[in-house]
């Protein structure tokens, strides 16, 4: 019960890595905000079944705004009262070749992936700086986890803006630790694999590209949802706290060939 008495907000809440991270989180005992533009009920009912306390927080984070983002945060902390943990999970993908990625498409992925985690970080930070480091026990951590992608690192095939807004995730981490670990803050971020998401449904439809993946990753097998899960726990707890601005590869051992 490593988060019992924890404040826990979970973007991108409603399915897939991010509603196992929320069970996950639920299950060791913490309250957990789901943030999603979608139904977030099958996400409340498993992280309760789990033994958590689940709180519902609909918004749209795909405007990327520094308002609606910074109005999040705010929102949710005259619920809690406090905030321990923030995980910037949400994000989208859209594919096609360069030549014919869309300016539609481009702000949209560059919005939901890369500038709304920054604005919630900085709102969250701010307060913490501000507010909530006075008034937490002595010694306490603000726990920063953002989900990046191995196209952190990697180009990717078709998915120009989204490999752009992962470099750029990778970047706001290392350079909000550099700024921030002074302040008992810890930011983070792991980097999934080929996880069977929604995200990914085009690509293990794809006959041929689905095995090319396969025969790549050494675990010879997709990542689940539950397989980032306890990367991130990690990261959040009092284990992590002299890791600081690192990207956790979580890929079945993809980038060690």
């Amino acid at each position: 019960m490593r988060f019992k008495n924890k404040v826990v907000v979970v973007t991108g809440a409603s399915r897939g890595i991010g509603r196992a991270i929320c069970v996950a989180f639920g299950r060791e005992g913490a309250t957990v905000v789901g943030v999603a533009r979608s139904e977030l009920a099958e996400t409340g009912a498993a992280v309760q079944a789990a033994g958590g306390t689940f709180m519902a927080h609909p918004a749209d984070l795909g405007t990327g705004t520094q308002k609606d983002c910074h109005g999040v945060i705010a929102q949710i902390l005259a619920q809690t009262g406090r905030l321990d943990i923030l995980v910037n999970n949400a994000g989208i993908i859209r594919r096609a070749p360069a030549t014919e990625v869309s300016e539609a498409d481009w702000n949209a992925v560059l919005a939901t992936n890369l500038s709304a985690p920054f604005f919630l970080l900085q709102a969250v930070g701010k307060w913490w700086m501000e507010t909530g480091r006075a008034a937490a026990p002595k010694h306490a951590r603000l726990k920063l986890v953002n989900v990046a992608s191995l196209l952190s690192f990697q180009g990717g095939i078709t998915v120009l803006a989204y490999a752009a807004s992962k470099h750029g995730l990778a970047g706001v981490t290392k350079a909000l630790a550099n700024e921030w670990a002074a302040e008992r803050i810890n930011v983070n971020a792991i980097a999934p694999g080929y996880i069977a998401t929604e995200n990914t449904q085009a690509l293990r439809a794809d006959a041929g590209r689905n095995h090319a993946i396969l025969a790549r990753i050494p675990e010879g097998r997709w990542g689940m949802p539950e397989d980032i899960s306890g990367a991130v726990l990690f990261l959040a707890s009092p284990d992590a706290d002299y890791l600081n601005g690192t990207i956790l590869n979580v890929d079945g051992g993809w980038l060690a060939r």
